[in-house]
């Protein structure tokens, strides 16, 4: 047994620590392989130097989605080191989507830093995405593995299926007629579909049968879900130092999320004057992000998505207990499921 898997616990941040050991190497090493100025970008969004390029000891983000890759090959009685370049891969994916996602949305703070747009430029940092897109693919085409081709289609799913809810998302700021179903779709499409994808290939690396990577993906894709609302109720009532993002971020941007469709369509006065907020022209000032936050409160849209979070991480623990897993790596998957749906950041 190695230093690392003695020191590994069962806790959902033990997994984190043990997978960030495992995977960050080989996520350095891929994005060494970068040019100069595409290298300079990513290593400034994952928090590795500054914008001068001197060493410093950001914040990397959560990690989620490689850590689940990783113990999806576990708990199908893989070896967790065969799925690291499926780890690292999806978490290339993750952080090209959101260096694009922050110039959709105009954020300029992530991780408690200035975005890469805000520091190198909207265009530059829209490449350095694009290189962390393809990167992506390269590693885990390059890994040797015999499921490959599989996980190259699978992985190409995911993505494109995050691209039309990222879409989607941007066409809901365009309009007022949101229907919840739909925002349900995108919420499923943007952030499901990777994390059901990161489980798929962990199991598929770690030598998994057709069903345990069918019902792992569907695990993933349930907390997936799970984990958008959850980051949606932070996106307007987070605190700002822990979350490394302005208050009321997804209000000032009049973001169409789930909380917010919901309220909007609750049909309730309160819903009402959230929409007259929404259409107003120009920016919000700070009492009416204020006001509009109590809006979707008193809409009852933060208690309905804080029950639908739990009711989906329910369905996604069905699902993982419903598979035939090795046990230690299933109540780890378990753990990472609790830890995505119930934290503060």
């Amino acid at each position: 047994m190695s230093t690392v898997e003695m020191a590994r616990g069962q806790s959902a941040r033990d997994v984190l620590a043990w997978s960030r050991t495992l995977v960050d190497p080989a996520l350095r090493a891929a994005v060494g392989t970068l040019r100069p100025s595409m290298r300079r970008i990513s290593g400034y969004h994952f928090g590795w130097w500054d914008a001068d390029g001197t060493p410093a000891t950001g914040d990397a983000g959560k990690a989620i989605r490689p850590a689940l890759a990783l113990v999806a090959a576990e708990s199908v009685g893989g070896d967790a080191a065969r799925a690291v370049p499926a780890a690292v891969a999806v978490e290339l994916i993750h952080n090209f989507s959101l260096l694009h996602d922050d110039i959709m949305d105009g954020d300029v703070t992530r991780r408690h830093r200035p975005t890469a747009w805000t520091v190198f430029g909207q265009a530059p940092a829209i490449l350095a995405g694009d290189a962390l897109l393809a990167l992506g693919f390269d590693v885990l085409a390059g890994c040797g593995h015999p499921a490959v081709p599989e996980a190259g289609r699978l992985l190409n799913s995911a993505v494109q299926e995050l691209l039309d809810g990222q879409s989607a998302d941007l066409e809901f700021e365009e309009r007022d007629d949101v229907r919840l179903a739909e925002c349900l779709s995108m919420a499923e499409s943007k952030t499901a579909a990777l994390l059901g994808g990161a489980c798929a290939l962990g199991a598929l690396l770690g030598g998994g049968t057709a069903e345990q990577v069918a019902a792992l993906t569907e695990f993933g894709r349930r907390m997936g879900l799970a984990f958008q609302f959850v980051d949606d109720l932070l996106g307007i009532w987070g605190d700002p130092a822990v979350t490394g993002k302005s208050i009321h971020s997804d209000l000032a941007s009049r973001k169409k999320s789930l909380p917010v469709v919901a309220a909007l369509t609750s049909g309730t006065p309160a819903g009402h004057e959230l929409s007259l907020l929404y259409q107003r022209q120009g920016p919000l000032d700070g009492p009416e992000l204020t006001r509009a936050a109590e809006l979707v409160e008193a809409a009852g849209a933060r208690a309905w998505a804080r029950t639908r979070a739990d009711a989906l991480l329910a369905q996604a623990l069905r699902r993982l207990h419903a598979a035939d897993l090795a046990l230690s790596p299933a109540s780890q998957l378990h753990a990472l499921a609790r830890l995505a749906t119930h934290r503060q950041h």
